[in-house]
């Protein structure tokens, strides 16, 4: 009686252990990154003004790391989509020359009026902040983020895509 307990009593103890390691996920790595991207970011945090003027400058990329759909209602004119998900050494690779490049990056939480395209996020969810631990994580170091929320329909940057009006 006792053995056949035991041999029931196997796949509960299996199910209630906790999962191995998994070496492709690091959660304390990752809480490191941020730690470390926390003393640069809010001093790469630009205004919409050095924003338009560092775009225009050579060496530099404006990466939109939202879906490709919302990146196809509206995103800002000449920015490069690489949604975050898709982010490998190789795909950031193929959109970014080289990690030496200057990367401006925007998400919808910098912009107001546009719930389609540009839906606000939970503010501890905004996609900047992954997306600026992200590229520091694969290496990019030249990282520089919109900082102020901006009416969709006063800001002065330039909007490609299906839903933008001007």
């Amino acid at each position: 009686m006792r053995a056949f307990l035991i041999v029931l009593a196997l796949p509960l103890l299996a199910v209630a252990a906790p999962p191995g390691p998994n070496p492709q996920i690091g959660y304390t790595e990752f809480m490191r990154n941020v730690v470390e991207v926390s003393r640069v970011r809010e001093d790469r945090r630009v205004s919409e003004e050095d924003f338009l003027r560092m775009a225009a400058e050579p060496n530099t990329v404006v990466l939109d790391a939202r879906s490709e759909r919302l990146f196809k209602l509206r995103h800002v004119k000449g920015a490069v989509n690489l949604s975050f998900p898709e982010f490998t050494e190789a795909t950031l690779a193929q959109a970014i020359p080289s990690k030496d490049t200057r990367i401006l990056i925007y998400c919808n939480n910098n912009f107001t009026d546009a719930p389609t395209s540009m839906p606000v996020k939970a503010v501890g969810s905004a996609l900047n902040v992954s997306t600026f631990v992200s590229l520091r994580t694969y290496g990019y170091e030249n990282v520089y983020e919109l900082g102020p929320a901006l009416d969709i329909a006063t800001t002065k940057l330039a909007f490609g895509g299906s839903e933008f009006v001007r």
